[in-house]
C-alpha cells in the first residue's frame, strides 16, 4: 500500500574549467554553488577538482588547482594540508550553513607522513560529517597518483545528511562496481561521483566519455539509486619532469536516475550548473519491488575477495 509519502531532493553537478589560482577556483565554485542553490539544489557536486554542494551540490575532483597528477614532482606535495582546520572545507562550512545545502570537498590531504586525495562531507547545518579518502589509486601517462597518493583507508560509507543518505567515491572507484554497490548495502540512496578524466597524453586517439559515462549508468541501474557525477572541462598544462604534459578534459557532467537513465547532461567545452529532482520514497519502493538486494547470495561472492579469482584461500 502506498503511505502517500514524498521525500523530493533536488541534486546538482557542477562543472566548470579550473585555473592554477586557488583563491579563483574557490570563488568559481562557490559561484556556482549559490547558483545552483537558487535553483533548488540540496546537494551539489563540484568535479573531481576536490570540492562539492547543493541540498545536494556536487563538485569535480581537485578543484582547488590544476590536476597536478600528471607529473612526479615533489614540490607539488606543498599543495597537501591537514584535513582539521583545511581552510577551504572551513570556507565550505559556512557556505554550507548560510544556504542549507550539503557539500563533498575535496581535498589533497597531509596526514603526518601519509597522504591522500579525500572528500569530507558538509551537512546542510555546516556540520563535518567526516572522512572519505579514495580507495582506488590509478597509474599510468598523465595519470600518476600512486606518486602522491596512499590508497584510501576508510572504506566506502553512507553518510546520513539533512536531507538523504549519501555514498561518495572518487574518480577511478568508479570503474569498480563492487564500491557502489558496497555503498548502497549501507543505505545510501544517491551516490556521487567528482572525478577528473580526459584526454591520454599518450594516445590522441583514445576517447573514454562514452565508456566513463555508461559504466556509471550501470551503477545506477544495478543498484536502482540516483546517480551524479561532475568532472572538470578544458586544457591543463604540466610542466614534467620530461618537458610538458597536457589533458583537455572532457566534462559531459550529468546525472542519472535509478534505471540508469540520463535526466541531465553537460557538454565538453562549457561551465553548467545541472539539476535534477528525485523522489527517494518512491525509487526506494522500486528498489524493494524489483528484489536485487532480496535475492543476493552473499556466501557465493566469497571469490571477490581474492585478486585471482581462486578460492583456494578461502
Amino acid at each position: 500500500m502506498d503511505n502517500g509519502t514524498r521525500r523530493e531532493v533536488v541534486v546538482s553537478a557542477l562543472q566548470f574549467a579550473c585555473s592554477d589560482d586557488v583563491s579563483s577556483n574557490i570563488d568559481t565554485a562557490e559561484r556556482l554553488v549559490r547558483a545552483a542553490h537558487g535553483k533548488g539544489a540540496n546537494i551539489i557536486l563540484i568535479q573531481a577538482s576536490l570540492i562539492f554542494l547543493c541540498p545536494y551540490v556536487w563538485l569535480q575532483e581537485l578543484f582547488e588547482g590544476y590536476y597536478f597528477c600528471q607529473a612526479q614532482r615533489e614540490d607539488f606535495f606543498k599543495r597537501a594540508k591537514p584535513y582539521k582546520g583545511h581552510p577551504t572545507i572551513v570556507r565550505m562550512q559556512m557556505l554550507a550553513k548560510e544556504l542549507g545545502v550539503v557539500i563533498p570537498v575535496s581535498f589533497f590531504e597531509e596526514a603526518n607522513n601519509a597522504h591522500y586525495n579525500s572528500i569530507a562531507i558538509i551537512d546542510a547545518d555546516g556540520t563535518d560529517l567526516g572522512l572519505y579518502r579514495k580507495s582506488h589509486i590509478p597509474d599510468g601517462p598523465g595519470y600518476q597518483e600512486k606518486f602522491y597518493f596512499n590508497p584510501g583507508d576508510t572504506g566506502f560509507k553512507a553518510f546520513q545528511t539533512k536531507f538523504a543518505k549519501i555514498g561518495i567515491a572518487i574518480c577511478w572507484d568508479q570503474w569498480f562496481p563492487e564500491a557502489a554497490r558496497a555503498m548502497v548495502l549501507q543505505g545510501a540512496e544517491i551516490l556521487f561521483y567528482p572525478t577528473a578524466i580526459g584526454t591520454e597524453p599518450q594516445d590522441d586517439g583514445l576517447d573514454s566519455r562514452d565508456h566513463w559515462r555508461r559504466v556509471m549508468q550501470g551503477h545506477a541501474g544495478a543498484n536502482l539509486v540516483p546517480l551524479v557525477a561532475s568532472n572538470r572541462i578544458g586544457k591543463e598544462i604540466i610542466e614534467t619532469e620530461h618537458g610538458s604534459s597536457g589533458i583537455t578534459f572532457y566534462g559531459n557532467s550529468f546525472i542519472a536516475g535509478p534505471t540508469g537513465e540520463i535526466v541531465a547532461s553537460a557538454n565538453d567545452k562549457e561551465e553548467a550548473v545541472l539539476i535534477a529532482s528525485f523522489d527517494l520514497d518512491k525509487i526506494k519502493s522500486k528498489r524493494y519491488g524489483w528484489g536485487v538486494f532480496r535475492d543476493r547470495r552473499p556466501e557465493l561472492y566469497k571469490v571477490l575477495l581474492t585478486l585471482d579469482g581462486s578460492n583456494l584461500s578461502l
